[in-house]
């Protein structure tokens, strides 16, 4: 059971450093431990039991209906499908526009390099209207506005009414091919959960053996956390509240769709506190699920689901052997079947993957778009995205295009018509 990275020593001092801030910390922290194994076991076998039902779904017109209980299970969830926010058809013709740009464009970069179907681009006209469509936006506010602020007041800079857009990409799946570069992960940090002080208050009721206070709608300590420390590549600087997919085609569960552990609260206390366990048994004992063979131990450096590359460590990625109790294999969950114009949403720590296999018999369209509120960080991004929109090259987050070939039918400043659409991609708004 010694893990295989060799981890600096700094990171079992970094362990020393977080628990001393907890008075009797080894006896506080095994309580919570021991409580939270106990509640993951009921809410895993529920997870597994429910299946893609597990999920809560909502048509765009009754948003604003939903009662606080149906509030609280979508916190809870941290996954949600909001079904006809755009119409069918006008989603289905932007998959069609995206599909004639990648045939007028054929040095269009994308994964696989053989066979593309995520593909590097940022700016068409398609993805420019489908973030400032005024629907998607009104989706993005509802979404911030399941934050909070812990103290109840206004935090300067940050309105979570005005929603602002992050350029990402598409991808357009085929059926029949293995898809195995998105396993379970949460994006958005990696060690800098733990390393990272901001990260730490974010995480501090879990960290101090209280992982039922823990609420990750909290935005203190979010909004001013270092998502990473160590400059790794392609990761986004701005706070998004939710990842996002936005469907242009037709998908259902085993379609290549995707993949949640659906319960934030537990997957955040249980993947936070990992590191200050060790089994006592061999991993794959029948047993491992038995809290009796866990033991507080904070002499090792080593962060399980933590992995490096480069220079640096990626994305936090939980696996069924080091996070046994969170029972991967049975709860990470499809979400229900989507249709053009629908959207899947999930928190920003939600565990999620993509499903390996797409058995249907057609291409899976989507387009990431998540939701984003203005805050000072996330404002002084647009800005910057803003002039990289206008001259027609890469967001600021994204590796520089690697053609240095110009594209035909590239958005334009006159495809963002709406005041609300022309503030969220951080450009003039005419007075009248």
């Amino acid at each position: 059971m010694v893990s295989a990275i060799n981890w600096p020593e700094r990171y079992a001092d970094l362990k020393r450093e977080i628990v001393a801030a907890t008075p009797d910390y080894e006896r506080h922290l095994t309580e919570s431990w021991n409580d939270l194994l106990q509640e993951l076991d009921v809410r895993t076998t529920e997870i597994a039991d429910e299946g893609p039902n597990y999920i809560p779904q909502v048509h765009f017109q009754y948003l604003d209906t939903l009662v606080p209980e149906q509030l609280d299970d979508i916190r809870r969830k941290g996954s949600i499908v909001i079904h006809g926010v755009v119409e069918e058809g006008e989603a289905v013709s932007w998959k069609t526009v995206l599909e004639d740009f990648i045939k007028a464009n054929p040095h269009v970069e994308g994964f696989p390099e053989q066979d593309r179907q995520l593909f590097f681009l940022y700016w068409t006209r398609a993805q420019v209207q489908a973030r400032a469509h005024p629907n998607v936006l009104k989706v993005s506010t509802w979404l911030n506005n399941l934050y909070r602020a812990k103290t109840g007041k206004k935090i300067e800079g940050v309105d979570l009414d005005v929603p602002l857009v992050y350029a990402d990409r598409f991808r357009i799946r085929h059926p029949g091919v293995q898809w195995d570069v998105h396993p379970p992960h949460v994006d958005g940090a990696s060690i800098e959960r733990w390393e990272d002080n901001n990260f730490r208050r974010y995480f501090a009721d879990i960290l101090s053996g209280n992982w039922r206070q823990h609420d990750p709608y909290e935005l203190e300590g979010r909004l001013d956390a270092h998502a990473s420390l160590c400059g790794r590549p392609g990761q986004p600087s701005v706070f998004r509240t939710f990842q996002g997919w936005l469907a242009m085609s037709e998908t259902a569960p085993t379609q290549g769709t995707l993949k949640v552990f659906p319960d934030v609260p537990l997957s955040n206390a249980y993947t936070i506190l990992r590191p200050f366990f060790r089994p006592t048994v061999p991993l794959d004992s029948k047993d491992i699920l038995d809290p009796k063979n866990w033991a507080f131990d904070i002499s090792t450096p080593d962060f399980p689901g933590i992995q490096p590359r480069d220079s640096g460590w990626v994305d936090l990625r939980p696996t069924p052997d080091l996070h046994p109790h969170l029972r991967l294999h049975d709860t990470m969950t499809s979400v229900p079947k989507v249709n053009p114009g629908d959207l899947i949403f999930w928190h920003c720590d939600v565990v999620h993957s993509v499903e390996q296999e797409h058995t249907g018999s057609r291409d899976f369209a989507v387009m990431y778009i998540p939701a984003v509120p203005q805050t000072p960080q996330n404002t002084a991004y647009v800005k910057k995205q803003a002039e990289t929109f206008l001259a027609g090259t890469n967001p600021p987050d994204f590796a520089s295009d690697g053609t240095g070939l110009p594209y035909i039918g590239l958005g334009v400043d006159a495809d963002v018509i709406q005041p609300i659409s022309r503030i969220a991609m951080g450009l003039p708004v005419a007075v009248a």
